[in-house]
């Protein structure tokens, strides 16, 4: 990493931990800065504030208190999931103080290019696809996953050489602290409307996610969807070198004709050879190739990689075959959208649906057309009443309330026969029964496993 002296002897407010703000803490320790870390969970259930103390990083848990902005930091770097609403922050913002998120000290550590994923829909998917594909035929230095993926950034920045290429996914929260951040490559998979409760209007929301070419230069390259006419009007305020992607229409980069994919007129692959299905990942399969082409993969080697890649876990990951039934798991769907998406890569006629959750309110009226031509749907948790009066306007004949993903397996099996589908995805947040997506998409692997031994 590179030996910098920005936060020698500065008093550094580290707020909220987690992986991010644990990585953040040990790095500024490190550089010199004089450390305190705030976390909200009291000390004696804190493993990680525990840790920290041991290193001579000043603690202080079970609260936000205000009074620390008393003892003149010279800035913040905030956990992304605390909300600028919390009164210290809003205390901070008032003084003027800095607010960095971990990204920020990443890139200021960084040896290597970065190459940024952001967007609503699609990034983890986006992310892991293009690090396969600069791994997959690579001679020297690694192409390292950071970010939202779930590994700090600042830690993987750390460990990087000047070889490597840093992969990181970001959301609209971290680039909201972000300040000289500068990545080589920027991707923006799609905009809509997302996280209003914690941006408050779609405006800052859209502001957030474009900042992430805020200090790019022309050398630089950033991958847009040209399917998005909001994003098409963007790309006229930058100074990045714009590389289009697009599904409907020939683009001066990567695109979809006549059921194949093409980057600059270069034949790549059939859409049908993707190791994944729907046409949101034929997006993020161009967003993708477009980054591989940039870096110098071959076109034998994408098509290779992306014939092999079969998903991330819980986004429409292919998880197995029970009984001539394949089974999907796309417990990360938790809003519509993402279910529209994930309805549209597969046949409907033999698809049988899993869904429900946590209810926030919704009506689905609008996920009914992506319903329609369904042969069963399978609803449970707070929503399932709201999917079932959805399921009934969509016209599908066979359809089943029940209580939980697991009791919901075995009942799609008994529904559906030999060439079958089965697909989890809810459509709604877990929290409800589950505590995260993750653990849901889990219960969901489980019941197809056990399913298996029914079958012996």
């Amino acid at each position: 990493m590179k030996k910098i002296t920005d936060y020698e002897n500065k008093k550094v407010l580290v707020l909220g931990l987690a992986k991010s703000g644990v990585s953040a803490a040990k790095l500024l320790h490190e550089l010199g800065a004089l450390v305190t870390v705030n976390d909200f969970k009291q000390f004696d259930q804190n493993p990680e504030a525990q840790d920290l103390l041991t290193l001579g990083i000043r603690v202080v848990t079970g609260g936000h208190p205000i009074e620390l902005l008393d003892e003149d930091f010279s800035l913040i770097v905030k956990n992304p999931g605390i909300p600028y609403t919390n009164p210290l922050v809003e205390k901070a913002v008032s003084m003027n103080l800095p607010i960095l998120t971990e990204v920020e000290l990443a890139y200021q550590i960084a040896e290597c290019p970065i190459i940024g994923i952001t967007g609503t829909n699609g990034k983890t998917t986006t992310t892991t696809m293009i690090g396969l594909l600069l791994n997959a035929d690579r001679e020297k230095g690694t192409a390292r996953l950071a970010g939202n993926i779930g590994y700090p950034a600042s830690e993987v920045a750390e460990e990087s050489s000047a070889e490597d290429d840093i992969v990181m996914e970001l959301s609209s929260f971290q680039l909201m602290g972000i300040k000289t951040f500068r990545p080589h490559i920027a991707v923006i998979t799609n905009i809509y409307e997302a996280h209003l409760d914690y941006h408050g209007s779609r405006e800052e929301y859209v502001k957030a996610k474009w900042a992430v070419q805020e200090n790019m230069e022309a050398n630089d390259f950033i991958v847009l969807n040209w399917n998005q006419q909001e994003l098409r009007e963007l790309s006229e305020t930058t100074k990045a070198t714009i590389i289009p992607f697009s599904t409907k229409e020939k683009v001066a980069g990567a695109y979809l004709a006549d059921e194949k994919l093409y980057y600059k007129d270069e034949y790549i692959m059939k859409s049908a050879e993707l190791g994944v299905p729907g046409s949101h990942n034929i997006e993020n399969a161009l967003a993708a190739i477009s980054v591989a082409k940039l870096k110098g993969v071959s076109t034998e080697v994408i098509k290779q990689t992306l014939m092999i890649f079969t998903g991330v876990p819980h986004r429409t990951q292919y998880v197995g075959e029970v009984g001539g039934r394949k089974f999907y798991n796309d417990s990360k769907a938790t809003n519509i959208l993402a279910t529209e998406m994930a309805l549209s890569g597969f046949d409907h006629s033999s698809l049988v649906l899993l869904a429900g959750g946590l209810d926030r309110g919704n009506s689905f009226e609008e996920l009914v057309p992506s319903l329609k031509g369904i042969k069963a749907i399978i609803l449970f948790g707070e929503t399932k009443d709201k999917l079932y009066t959805a399921a009934v306007e969509a016209g599908i004949k066979m359809i089943q309330r029940t209580e939980n993903v697991q009791t919901a397996v075995r009942q799609a099996y008994d529904f559906s026969e030999k060439n079958d589908t089965i697909l989890l995805s809810p459509a709604c947040a877990s929290w409800d029964q589950y505590p995260n997506f993750e653990l849901r998409g889990d219960a969901f692997i489980q019941a197809m496993h056990q399913l298996k031994d029914i079958e012996k």
